[in-house]
């Protein structure tokens, strides 16, 4: 897309942005647009086998709901646990056609493996690997209360055995639940998986999703709480 300022004519990069329905690529996407760039499609990747998302084991119908809301169309990609990057790069290449893709990029913070696997995938691709919330690990406890200051709202869906009580799921993300992380010798971000959220509201989307939550399931590293779109 092209932009004009003051005469000059700027052509704005389009991007893909790596989504995983919860507080950090939604902090990504804030950030990505305060910054200018133009997001073409948001991309989130489901096992083939499951048919949930792979980074929150999300239904799908939440993420299309989260798509809808922002106005931004949503790619998921069907991958299998074995062949994942195989499968990720394959469809990117088919996005970077459909979109006319500059870049893409993730909503990570700190973990240099999950950049370095970013970056290369990026590099296949022969398109830009952006990380607008990249800081040090410090730094993760600001980055939480910028979240919240900036007024997305967002429910915890998972948390890890041994990091967090699982009385913590369906704890809102606000002032209190920023304090009470710190007591906890966890990131406060979740950096690490320690917990993972759902955003349902916020600037940039243009009507709240209204969701219910049902059962606790206990997994092997975590406990789930199941979400449904309250239709």
């Amino acid at each position: 897309m092209l932009n004009f300022i003051e005469g000059v004519m700027i052509l704005r990069k389009r991007i893909a942005l790596s989504w995983s329905g919860g507080k950090d690529s939604c902090q990504a996407l804030d950030e990505l647009v305060k910054q200018g760039y133009e997001i073409a499609c948001l991309v989130t990747t489901a096992p083939k086998e499951t048919g949930l998302t792979f980074a929150h084991g999300e239904r799908i119908e939440l993420i299309e709901a989260q798509a809808r809301s922002l106005r931004i169309p949503v790619n998921i990609i069907h991958c299998s646990f074995d062949s994942y990057t195989d499968d990720f790069h394959r469809e990117i290449l088919k996005l970077k056609e459909i979109y006319q893709l500059d870049a893409i990029a993730f909503g990570d913070l700190y973990l240099n493996g999950h950049r370095e696997w970013g970056e290369k995938l990026a590099e296949g691709a022969e398109i830009e690997a952006l990380y607008p919330l990249w800081m040090k690990q410090e730094d993760a406890v600001g980055a939480l209360s910028t979240f919240i200051d900036t007024g997305y709202q967002a429910i915890v869906i998972r948390t890890m055995h041994n990091q967090l009580p699982d009385n913590w799921l369906g704890k809102r993300v606000d002032k209190e639940f920023w304090k009470e992380i710190q007591k906890y010798d966890v990131c406060p971000m979740g950096e690490s998986g320690e917990y993972h959220t759902f955003v349902f509201d916020g600037p940039l989307f243009h009507e709240k999703i209204n969701v219910r939550t049902g059962s606790k399931i206990v997994q092997d590293y975590s406990t789930k709480l199941e979400v449904f779109l309250n239709n």
